[in-house]
């Protein structure tokens, strides 16, 4: 049981604001909401040489905690939520995989329950228009062309909740479909693409305005035939979705998204399967069965990576201590970028009065300490 700071001001740390950050400043929570005044009597929790940033959003996250969002019980798909919020990730969003319309319309519909609920923050349908020759971890038995028909069926399904669909949109049906999401308000992500520079051009002028998991599942860089990479990465309307695990990405390419990109246009995404948060051992990725050794996932047939087992504390940490990126800057990745782009940044997304009690609180070497939720300890800070 989560307990609650009903009034709590957290003092002398490092708070990072929408402004900059502020040494020794302070958070004041009230009733579940960041607020602007401390009431009388309120709890103080000194915090030096720590930092306190705001809850971290995943876009794009398949489940922890031995748990799996695409066939998971709703007990099993909550396990997972907690699991990824003891690590930091105060929203999320769950996305499916590869599977038959039919599966994919009854797992809809039993997220959209818990997106209602406010335990998810929408659906991600990854797949299964997605290209066969960059399928990764899906099923290509069960791929299909972006038919725009089929595409609204899933997100009918989702009663509102469908927040992103990664297509590729090179395939018969893939522009029409981007045009259809952006009438819906729906996210069209290009990923799991075979397409060329041109097609991807002409796929972000219909709409399409995120990168799924960007170099992953796509044609790399090339000098004569750019592909799929350099027009997301030029593109201002584009945010791009990167892995920060040190699997997915060398540094060098996590370099060149920050350095082409820029800070405003990056969402760090888990893509975690089931073991994050759990361990090594075998697994179901949708259909397809998946080996975690030494926290790397591959699917046992093949070999290709099958998603990750990261959490987003670990992504933090990665980014601050290898990549030596501006803690700023991680902080826009983590979660104001991704707030914005699920149209919830005047609740989450940064630490300013009025907002959800969304906060992290990490030490000085940026490894996690205490999660605030919506005013509720998740993990509940203990500083000597």
């Amino acid at each position: 049981m989560a307990a609650h700071a009903e009034s709590t001001v957290l003092t002398g740390a490092r708070v990072v604001l929408p402004t900059g950050t502020v040494e020794g400043g302070q958070v004041i929570v009230e009733g579940g909401r960041i607020a602007s005044a401390a009431p009388a009597g309120a709890v103080r929790l000194d915090l030096p040489g720590h930092w306190v940033v705001p809850g971290f959003v995943d876009l794009h996250n398949h489940g922890g905690g031995g748990a799996s969002f695409t066939s998971g019980s709703v007990d099993e798909v909550l396990k997972g939520v907690r699991t990824h919020r003891e690590h930091g990730t105060t929203t999320l969003v769950a996305s499916l995989v590869t599977g038959e319309t039919d599966f994919l319309v009854q797992r809809a519909g039993i997220l959209s329950e818990l997106v209602e609920e406010g335990d998810l923050a929408g659906i991600h349908f990854e797949g299964p228009f997605i290209s066969p020759c960059r399928k990764g971890a899906h099923s290509e038995a069960l791929l299909r062309d972006p038919d725009p028909a089929e595409v609204r069926k899933l997100v009918d399904a989702a009663r509102g909740t469908a927040r992103m669909v990664t297509l590729a949109t090179e395939l018969p049906g893939g522009i029409d479909s981007v045009r259809l999401l952006a009438e819906l308000g729906v996210i069209a992500a290009i990923g799991h693409t075979d397409a060329t520079y041109e097609q991807t051009v002409e796929a972000i002028d219909a709409g399409a305005t995120v990168a799924t998991h960007l170099f992953n599942a796509m044609p790399p860089l090339g000098h004569r035939a750019p592909g799929p990479i350099a027009a997301l990465l030029e593109d201002e309307r584009v945010t791009v979705e990167l892995i920060n695990d040190g699997t997915h990405l060398h540094p060098a390419a996590l370099e060149l998204a920050f350095h082409r990109a820029g800070a405003g246009r990056v969402a760090f995404i888990t893509d975690a399967m089931d073991a994050a948060g759990f361990g090594d051992g075998l697994y179901q990725l949708g259909p397809l069965a998946v080996e975690v050794e030494q926290g790397v996932a591959r699917l046992v047939e093949g070999g290709s990576i099958a998603g990750s087992t990261l959490t987003l504390d670990t992504a933090f940490r990665r980014a601050a201590t290898v990549d030596r990126l501006p803690v700023e800057d991680i902080v826009r990745s983590i979660s104001v970028n991704p707030a914005k782009l699920l149209g919830l940044y005047d609740r989450i997304g940064s630490l300013e009065p009025g907002k959800d009690a969304d906060l992290v609180v990490l030490d000085a070497d940026f490894a996690l300490k205490g999660v605030l939720r919506k005013g509720a300890w998740v993990v509940e800070p203990h500083v000597g």
